[in-house]
């Protein structure tokens, strides 16, 4: 019998499937043993201790938007190589690997859909895609994802699910932060709503941007979100850090986020708070 880690996000239609993986996978958290479609079917959160795992961007737009109702915007949007970039491989060859791998053109899936009834733009990073790390295409599609919010007065959520600013693109990948900063700025001007949902992990050039300026800022269970790592600050400041530092229960009990959702939940807790907010505006 076939044993895996459950950290692999669920295939999505566009990946070709190899070698089965087996019907079972182990727990990293609790080391129970879980039913393969049953971890699917549970948004990829283990059944028994409820630790929620990555999840690919197509099935968590599949489980929060209502069903059929997505359409996606500046699916056709490439990186390009501005700085002919190399290590160990060329830049060029890690995007067509990745692109081939995993059927999408980076790491953010952006459009438009219904949650609960409600229209609503929507942007979802995808960390398998180069650690959802965010260049020119991911700032790009963050922005058009809130100007058409505010053309089209409609709120705006975007999961964020990030190692930082993709660095094969320079200056131009921390470009995007002030980017889509200053589009999130317009929507205040215009009076609409961006819910940020922070997913593990989110640190770098993503929180310190955008990601922690939505008008309320979500977290899942147990998800790292912070600019620098643990290792890196412990390191940096010769000191040992608290318990749980960096996880989304220290920051929710230190005022840096405002609510914890259990993904099974999200739907319908963001759709009463937008309903809230819309309300009132």
């Amino acid at each position: 019998m076939a044993w895996t880690n459950v950290q692999k996000a669920p295939l999505q239609k566009s990946e070709r499937l190899g070698a089965p993986d087996g019907l079972w996978l182990k727990c990293n958290q609790c080391r129970g043993v879980i039913y393969r479609k049953d971890f699917e079917a549970n948004q990829c959160v283990c059944t028994k201790c409820q630790h929620h795992y990555p999840i690919a961007s197509g099935a968590r737009i599949s489980f929060f938007l209502d069903k059929d109702s997505f359409k996606e915007f500046d699916a056709d949007l490439e990186s390009t190589d501005p700085l002919e970039f190399a290590d160990t491989k060329s830049y060029k060859d890690r995007l067509r690997a990745a692109q081939k791998h995993l059927g999408l053109k980076d790491a953010m899936v952006s459009g438009e859909g219904l949650l609960e009834g409600i229209p609503v733009q929507v942007a979802v990073m995808d960390f398998r895609f180069m650690g959802g790390s965010m260049g020119a295409v991911v700032g790009e599609k963050i922005a058009r994802c809130f100007l058409r919010a505010i053309e089209k007065k409609q709120p705006a959520i975007v999961f964020s699910s990030s190692g930082g600013a993709r660095m094969h693109e320079g200056i131009v990948s921390l470009m995007q932060m002030a980017k889509t900063c200053a589009a999130l700025a317009r929507m205040r001007e215009h009076g609409v709503p961006m819910i940020s949902v922070l997913t593990h992990p989110t640190t770098g050039g993503v929180a310190a941007s955008y990601a922690m300026l939505g008008d309320v800022n979500v977290a899942e269970p147990g998800a790292l979100i912070g600019f620098a790592g643990p290792r890196v600050i412990r390191q940096t400041i010769g000191q040992e850090l608290p318990e749980g530092f960096q996880r989304s229960e220290f920051l929710m009990e230190h005022g840096m986020v405002d609510l914890i959702l259990h993904r099974d939940t999200m739907r319908s807790r963001l759709s009463q708070i937008l309903r809230i907010i819309m309300n009132r505006t």
